[in-house]
C-alpha cells in the first residue's frame, strides 16, 4: 500500500489530480503537524511524526514522514551496525496512520498551521519533489538526521527560516542522553546499555533547535511559536488520546543506584585478601570472572563502535577508562587465585592496577568544569570493582 501510494503521488500525477492535495489551489490546503505519542516496543519509544496536506474542498488527506527502513534491504544488519541507516521518506492516507497508531495505543495529535498560501505552495511543492524514488532516501542518524529532524526543516524552509530563528539561540531543556535515558527507562537492561555506549556527543550544550529531534519536543516547540505576532498553530487537537503509560518527564539518576551495584560487586573481590577460606576464593572467581569480562566485553563494543562505525555520539568514550579491552588479560589471573599458594600473575596485578589509576583519572576529570562527558554513574561503578581486585591481589594470602 505504501510504495503504490508513492508511486501514484510521484510518478502518476494525472489519475491523482482529482483527489485534490496536487493541484488543488493552494487556498484550499491545510497543514498540520501530526504528532503520534511513545510506543512499548524499544524502536517506538521516540515517537513519530509527520506532515500533513488536506485539500478542503475533495476531504483528500495525505500524511508525510520520513520514518521508512526495510529489514529486507540487502545487507541491512551489516550496514545498520556500521552506522549506515538507509531510511527513506513515505505518505500515507491520514486515516490509515491514525488508525494504525490508535491501534498500538498511542497517542495522536494533529496541529493545524498558519501557513500563508505561498508557504502552502512550497511546501507541497518540496514534499511532492521529496517524495520521488530518486529523493526519498537519505541517510538517518538518531539525532542530528531523522524522521522529526526532517520535518522540522522542512517546517523551517516553508517559513523561511522562523523556526531556526527562535530556537537557535533558546537552550534546550535536556541533553541527547538525559532524553535517550528518560524515553527508554521502561527498559532498564537496554537504558543502560544505551547510556555506556553514548560518548561525549551526547552530552553535548542543548538548543531548542537541537532539541526538537523528538517528535513530543517538536510538537510542543510549534505550540509556543508565534511569528509576526501570530500563533503559529491556530487548531491543536488531541484526536486519539494514549493507552500507554507516558515516559517520566526527567531521565532517572544513575549515579546511586550503580554506585550500589559497584559496591554489592566489590564484596566479594575483595575476599582474596580478608580470607583463606576456600568457598570465599570461588565466590572470589566467579565475581571477578563475571566483572573482567564485562569490563573487557564493553571495552572492545565501545572501542569498535569508535573505530569501525559511524555512529558519532558512541565516538570518543571516557568510558573505556573504565571499561577496556585489557580487562580480558586478568581472567587468568583471577583463576591462579582459586586455590591458596599460587602467586598473583604479575600482568593480571599491573593491569588492575592501571585500571584502577585510569579509572580514577577519569573520575578526577569530572572536577573540569567543561569536561565533555558525563559518564559518573559507570565511573561510580566501575571503581569500587577496580580497588577491591586491586586489594586482593596486592595483599593477597598464600
Amino acid at each position: 500500500m505504501r510504495y503504490t501510494l508513492i508511486l501514484l503521488l510521484a510518478l502518476c500525477v494525472a489519475p491523482l489530480a482529482r483527489a485534490g492535495i496536487v493541484d488543488a489551489p493552494a487556498a484550499n490546503l491545510e497543514i498540520s503537524l501530526m504528532t503520534y505519542g511513545p510506543g512499548d516496543i524499544y524502536w517506538e519509544r521516540f515517537g513519530h511524526d509527520a506532515l500533513e496536506v488536506r485539500d478542503t474542498v475533495s476531504g483528500e488527506s495525505i500524511a508525510f514522514n520520513y520514518g521508512v527502513f526495510d529489514f529486507d534491504q540487502k545487507g541491512f544488519l551489516l550496514n545498520f551496525a556500521r552506522g549506515i541507516m538507509a531510511y527513506r521518506m513515505d505518505a500515507e492516507t491520514t486515516q490509515s496512520d491514525i488508525d494504525f497508531y490508535a491501534g498500538e495505543g498511542r497517542y495522536v495529535r494533529r496541529q493545524r498551521l498558519a501557513l500563508d498560501d505561498a508557504q502552502k505552495e512550497h511546501l507541497r511543492r518540496f514534499l511532492l519533489w521529496n517524495i520521488r524514488p530518486e529523493n526519498a532516501g537519505y541517510r538517518y542518524d538518531y539525532y542530528i538526521d531523522n524522521c522529526t529532524t526532517r520535518v522540522r526543516d522542512v517546517l523551517d524552509d516553508a517559513l523561511g527560516g522562523a523556526l531556526s530563528a527562535q530556537w537557535m539561540g533558546k537552550p534546550g531543556g535536556m541533553t541527547f542522553r538525559e532524553q535517550t535515558a528518560r524515553l527508554m527507562s521502561n527498559q532498564p537492561w537496554l537504558m543502560l546499555g544505551m547510556d555506556l555506549g553514548l560518548g561525549p556527543f551526547a552530552d553535548q550544550p542543548m538548543t531548542a533547535w537541537k532539541e526538537a529531534f523528538l517528535p513530543m519536543t517538536l510538537e510542543e516547540g510549534v505550540r509556543h511559536v508565534r511569528i509576526d505576532g501570530h500563533p503559529l498553530v491556530t487548531e491543536d487537537t488531541l484526536l486519539v488520546p494514549a493507552k500507554l503509560t507516558p515516559p517520566p518527564d526527567r531521565a532517572p539518576d544513575l549515579r546511586w543506584p550503580l554506585l550500589g551495584a559497584g559496591i554489592v560487586l566489590a564484596l566479594p573481590l575483595a575476599l582474596p585478601a580478608l580470607t583463606r577460606r576456600a568457598g570465599a576464593r570461588a565466590v572470589f572467581v566467579a565475581t571477578g570472572t563475571v566483572f573482567a569480562v564485562f569490563a573487557g566485553i564493553a571495552g572492545l563494543f565501545m572501542l569498535g563502535l569508535w573505530t569501525l562505525t559511524l555512529h558519532r555520539s558512541a565516538w570518543g568514550n571516557f568510558n573505556l577508562l573504565a571499561f577496556s579491552p585489557f580487562a580480558l588479560l586478568i581472567v587468568p589471573g583471577i583463576w591462579r587465585l582459586r586455590h591458596a599458594g599460587r602467586p598473583v600473575s604479575r600482568l593480571a596485578s599491573r593491569v588492575t592496577a592501571l585500571s584502577l589509576a585510569a579509572c580514577i583519572i577519569a573520575l578526577l576529570l569530572h572536577l573540569w568544569p567543561d569536561f565533555p562527558q558525563r559518564n559518573l554513574p559507570w565511573l561510580l561503578f566501575a571503581l569500587p570493582c577496580w580497588a577491591a581486585l586491586t586489594w586482593s591481589f596486592c595483599r593477597r594470602h598464600d
